[in-house]
């Protein structure tokens, strides 16, 4: 563990810190895989103020929102109030590494699962995975590196490559197809207003 902190406590107290920790915005990278998708039952893991779920509520999803921080999800509640797609997202708070919502889903989207706090960030995608229903999809997103000049990194935190998020998954050969496994560039502004150039991947699943 990076942090003597417990995760929920750390979480809580990391929303805390501001008003609005977010843009509002959904990741480009998740918008632009999601976009072509139908409709259907949506699982975002690690929802933080939820603009990727109501987003997909917007289109049309039912969307299970999960985050470890209670501060983050009535946040995020509250911005699902307000754009009027309160009554198509179901936010639970979860701790992923010792339990995880019920159910299968069309979509799972584990958009940037990283933590300075302990994760047991293999075996949450693998039950990721477990919950995507026949013909549906697993997205995952996350950074490959710090961003330039933070300080202070910690060097015990790995971010792993498009290959190797598919290998850590161990899934069951013939039963999945890879869709999108690519590392690329992103263009972020941070909290203070400093624009900087992120390397992210994104792998892309769909279970046969």
């Amino acid at each position: 563990m990076t942090t003597e902190q417990l995760p929920d406590e750390y979480w809580n107290e990391f929303y805390s810190e501001h008003e609005q920790i977010w843009s509002g915005k959904p990741n480009a990278a998740f918008a632009d895989e999601v976009a072509g998708l139908a409709p259907g039952r949506a699982l975002d893991l690690g929802c933080g103020e939820g603009a990727d779920a109501i987003w997909l509520a917007e289109r049309g999803w039912t969307v299970t929102a999960v985050d470890i921080s209670t501060v983050a999800i009535g946040r995020a509640a509250g911005h699902a109030k307000a754009a009027g797609v309160a009554d198509r997202i179901d936010w639970q708070q979860h701790e992923l590494g010792r339990s995880f919502p019920d159910g299968e889903f069309d979509l799972v989207s584990a958009q940037f699962l990283h933590s300075r706090t302990e994760l047991p960030r293999d075996g949450i995608l693998r039950r990721a995975a477990a919950a995507v229903a026949p013909g549906g999809v697993l997205l995952i997103e996350g950074h490959l590196g710090f961003p330039p000049g933070e300080h202070s990194p910690h060097p015990d935190i790995h971010f792993p490559e498009p290959d190797e998020v598919i290998e850590s998954l161990a899934l069951p050969e013939g039963e999945w197809e890879t869709l999108v496994s690519r590392a690329h560039d992103r263009a972020q502004v941070m909290r203070d207003g400093v624009p900087i150039n992120r390397r992210d991947c994104t792998v892309k699943l769909r279970r046969l």
